[in-house]
């Protein structure tokens, strides 16, 4: 299996955004990108920023939020213990 398709595993599966959140998630992923591409004394934050916009966007395009699909699909108790 090649590496590209295991680390885009988390936004495998149903979609579990709406139009208007993965249009939010782009603009705000997106912009969160931009800011972290102006150059800081900090490195690290410039690619945290980089890549937390960069991820959320993506989310945004796929139409699948791995965090969501966690909050909200996995709230049944039964459902996390394997029942």
């Amino acid at each position: 299996m090649n590496n590209a398709a295991t680390s885009l595993s988390l936004f495998e599966g149903e979609r579990n955004l709406s139009f208007g959140e993965r249009a939010a998630y782009m603009a705000a992923g997106l912009g969160i990108a931009a800011a972290g591409a102006k150059p800081r004394p900090n490195l690290l934050l410039n690619v945290l920023a980089l890549a937390g916009g960069a991820m959320l966007a993506w989310a945004g395009y796929v139409g699948r939020c791995p965090v969501k699909a966690a909050l909200i699909d996995g709230r049944s108790p039964q459902r996390r213990l394997g029942r």
